[in-house]
């Protein structure tokens, strides 16, 4: 049974900065493609950022300079470094694990970007 645990969200100020992790359990973490979304009240999910096993990433252009995925493999873990924060990046984040026949999403974390 794959798991996917997220943390690191929260309260913080616009322009602030969060890292959010998100770690499995139950896979082989270095064969599966990581990635987040998020999604806020009233809007869809929406796409943020991803890794490839390989280490290839892409994020989403509201998101492009002030976001960075990245993993380690060794602790089987996956982060979001999110900074120069916007109120618009209020949302919760889902992070997700795929591979060629399965996708596996974590519970979501919260992040509340208010002064």
């Amino acid at each position: 049974q794959v798991q996917l645990v997220e943390s690191g969200g929260g309260l913080v100020q616009p322009g602030g900065s969060l890292r959010l992790s998100c770690t499995t359990s139950g896979a082989d973490f270095a064969n599966y493609h990581m990635g987040w979304y998020r999604q806020a009240p009233g809007k869809q999910r929406e796409f943020v950022a991803r890794i490839t096993t390989g280490g290839a990433t892409k994020t989403a252009d509201s998101v492009k300079g002030r976001f960075t995925i990245s993993r380690d493999n060794a602790k089987n873990t996956a982060y979001l470094q999110m900074a120069s924060l916007k109120p618009e990046d209020a949302a919760a984040y889902y992070c997700y694990a795929a591979d060629l026949s399965q996708v596996h999403w974590g519970q979501g974390t919260q992040v509340t970007v208010s002064s």
